[in-house]
């Protein structure tokens, strides 16, 4: 039985309030196994987290809405990040009537194609109504047809169309000529208002008001009236909740199979999985879902919604070599819509998604522009001088390939970093404009000391916003040749199309990142899809991860959590048996035992844990560290200067910052180095005390010491992804404050990486080879 590697502790000699030794050899070196009935009797009350697969549902859920609590922390009178990082995808609507017409409009396309029975979409193929525009008007951008500015619905002047890299002027940073990013949607007074009134008359919290007004628009109060159950479209509100609205609002006129609850359950049903990471989901799966909410038919539910447009339907039909349909699955469309059930003639299965329109087109987007990508570069690239300089025979082997390829996929770990590093030096001394972009800002930082320049690396969200970065050329593509992506595990399918969608004919492409890390917390998994289609070359690296920490990681990495020699007190093992000591013996290592025994501050350790809520997540673990570390009234919104921080400003990113001051204007961040400013309204949602954070909000991010602290209670929530990901957070320290017994292990061992559904995969293997004509 393998252990967790055993290492001296960092401070034997001090001791607890208690009078007790905080971190004795002997409790450092005892293994797990000697615990474990102390850990299971005498943990606290439970986290928010159950079994695994509920658990990274939780995880995703928290992170990818801006670290909120857990689904039954929040129920239907609470606010999410979520709404407040809202953005809108078209202008909102001021008007009754401009909105009353849009309606009118959407409800023709859907009589439309009720009257036509569309069947199961193949490829995109069978896109209808403002699904199928969308779709168009991507195509018609890629082809140069219309500009760039048509897709991102940007004011600003439409340019010419796009010219290749090679071709295209350089312009100064953050030109004019950029696509803008979506404003923050907002709600008005009158809205909301008008909502709140038909939610108290179905006796729902006033506090829902403005998200609804938010999530519906202006008509808001209208759309709940009409439909109550468009109340789960609000984040956060549960169908429990939503039914017992409808009951108050509707009386006797509702039951469970009303076709506006079926319908808005579907919708739901495939927002919460967008939140576990899927862009689609089998219509089996939704079946079942929704007969266990009393749905009595759920298939004609289904073929209910599709209708509606309320999602939409793909079949992985039996396509002839050139993409077209053959007559075989022509012949299931009908009976795939009918019950969302397909098969071929001699009884095979066929697989029927469902999916919202969003990702769909995010997914045809993206296939499409990688596409364009591989086959628009140029092949001929001889940098074997480049090459030849390069640090490492991995470095060399990427310099190679990058020459003559559109698209590399590069994996590895954290020494891995160097390589990119490595060919964005290449690619500037080549007089190429080449940059790389990072998930966050401490790896922006490590990744332009890497290259030695500070202009070639930005942040990923930077980069797009236009606020730093190489700017746009006269055409609105990014003004780079080659384009480096790190962190790409955690690239969400939606970003991944804006991203490409951005890059011109002819500019390379590099996804880099470590296959081991816990995926993005939006739908999606581009890298891996990427990868398993094999769409291009994979330059897997050699550069293993120095030190006891980077052996016991690259065992985490194969599925062994292996013993390690740590003679420096580089991994530690503190046991305990409670949630309760599990903070108490955290608090005491960041404040007195690692600054003491290994000289790294406060302010440099980090911790991290399974979840945001029970006796042992990130908000006990915060609330234990600011009483320590910095104790103070909070008159900010419960924030006090000085306080380390977590600003969340959109669903998915994590920006550690520390508070500075607050007026009127709000809470006044800063943000390494950069100066934020909170609206008040936007405090109590977007940010957080960042002593402790979650996994997903560390992915991307190191620290000179890391404590991981795995309480009795959070043994569900553990798979090897989150293991790989924590343990491998800190640079010259890790300690594991220890209460899962054998869990830990055995998740290593046999809890992989959730499986997401997706459909880039197979859009991607069904794309023309470069070599085809």
């Amino acid at each position: 039985m393998t252990a967790l590697p055993r290492g001296e502790s960092p401070d034997p000699a001090a001791e607890d309030d208690e009078g007790r030794e905080g971190i004795g050899d002997e409790a450092a070196a005892r293994s797990p196994g000697e615990h474990g009935t102390e850990v299971a009797d005498g943990a606290d009350a439970p986290q928010d987290v159950g079994p695994a697969q509920d658990a990274e549902e939780t995880a995703a859920a928290q992170d990818a809405e801006a670290g909120t609590e857990t689904p039954g922390e929040t129920g239907a009178g609470a606010e999410t990040d979520q709404d407040a990082a809202q953005t809108a995808t078209t202008p909102e609507l001021s008007e009754a009537a401009a909105e009353l017409a849009a309606q009118r409009e959407l409800r023709l396309r859907i009589e439309q194609r009720k009257a036509g029975k569309e069947g199961p979409v193949a490829a995109g193929a069978k896109l209808s109504g403002p699904a199928a525009d969308l779709l168009a008007a991507v195509r018609a951008v890629e082809s140069g047809e219309k500009p760039g500015t048509a897709f991102f619905d940007s004011p600003a002047a439409a340019p010419a169309p796009r010219r290749a890299a090679s071709q295209a002027t350089p312009a100064p940073a953050r030109s004019a000529t950029a696509p803008e990013q979506p404003a923050v949607r907002g709600a008005s007074p009158e809205a909301a208002a008008s909502a709140a009134t038909v939610l108290a008359e179905g006796g729902a919290p006033e506090a829902l008001a403005r998200p609804a007004a938010v999530t519906l628009g202006e008509q808001a109060a209208v759309i709940l009236r009409e439909d109550p159950w468009q109340l789960l479209s609000v984040p956060g509100v549960r169908p429990e909740q939503a039914d017992g609205f409808a009951r108050a609002l509707l009386g006797g006129d509702c039951g469970p199979d009303d076709e506006r609850r079926t319908a808005a359950l579907v919708g739901w049903l495939l927002e919460r999985a967008a939140l576990r990471g899927h862009t689609a989901l089998d219509a089996a799966e939704v079946r079942t879902a929704l007969a266990g909410f009393a749905v009595t038919d759920p298939g004609s539910a289904v073929q209910h919604a599709v209708a509606e447009g309320v999602v939409l339907v793909f079949q992985d039909d039996e396509d002839d070599e050139d993409g077209t349909e053959t007559e075989e699955a022509a012949g299931q469309r009908e009976d795939a819509v009918e019950d969302c059930e397909g098969g071929a003639e001699d009884g095979t299965p066929v697989r029927v998604l469902l999916g919202l329109d969003r990702y769909a087109l995010a997914e045809e987007s993206l296939a499409d522009g990688l596409a364009r990508l591989v086959n628009s570069v140029e092949k001929g690239a001889d940098w074997a001088e480049a090459a030849a300089g390069a640090p490492s025979a991995s470095a060399a082997e990427l310099i190679r390939t990058a020459a003559t390829a559109g698209l590399v996929a590069h994996s590895g770990g954290e020494s891995a970093r160097s390589e990119p590093a490595a060919l964005i030096a290449a690619a500037r001394g080549l007089g190429l404009r080449a940059v790389g972009t990072t998930h966050s800002v401490d790896g922006r930082n490590r990744l332009a000391a890497a290259v030695g320049d500070p202009q070639a690396a930005v942040t990923l969200a930077a980069l797009l916003s236009g606020d730093a970065g190489p700017g746009r050329d006269a055409d609105g593509a990014l003004a780079v040749d080659l384009l480096v992506v790190l962190d790409s595990p955690q690239l969400d399918v939606e970003t991944a199309a804006m991203l490409v969608e951005s890059l011109a004919d002819g500019t390379r492409l590099v996804l880099s990142g470590d296959p081991g890390v816990l995926a993005s917390a939006g739908a999606g998994r581009v890298f891996a899809d990427v990868i398993a289609a094999r769409a291009c070359p994979h330059v897997v690296s050699r550069t293993p991860d120095p030190g006891p920490i980077g052996e016991l990681v690259s065992g985490i990495g194969i599925g062994e959590l292996a013993q390690v020699e740590a003679p420096g007190r580089e991994v530690v093992i503190v046991p305990v048996r409670d949630a309760g000591e599990a903070v108490h013996r955290t608090v005491q290592l960041v404040a007195d035992s690692v600054p003491r025994a290994i000289g790294v501050p406060s302010s440099d350790t980090q911790v991290i844990t399974v979840g945001h809520g029970g006796s042992a997540g990130t908000t006990a673990l915060n609330t234990a560290l600011k009483q320590r570390l910095n104790p103070g009234p909070g008159r900010f919104g419960g924030f006090d200067p000085g306080d380390r921080v977590i600003h969340v400003p959109a669903p998915g990113r994590a920006v550690p910052g520390a508070v500075v001051s607050a007026d009127a204007e709000g809470l006044h961040l800063d943000c390494s180095g950069t100066p934020a400013v909170v609206p008040q309204d936007l405090v109590e949602t977007s940010v957080r005390h960042g002593w402790a954070l979650s996994a997903h909000q560390a992915a991307g991010m190191r620290w000179p010491a890391v404590i991981v602290v795995l309480p009795g209670d959070a043994a569900g929530g553990l798979s090897r992804p989150w293991v790989y990901t924590a343990f491998s957070r800190g640079e010259r320290h890790l300690s594991v404050v220890h209460g899962v017994d054998q869990a830990l292990p055995r998740a290593v061992a046999e809890v992989p990486a959730q499986e997401r559904t997706t459909r880039l995969r197979p859009l991607l293997e069904a794309l023309p080879t470069p070599d085809a004509s």
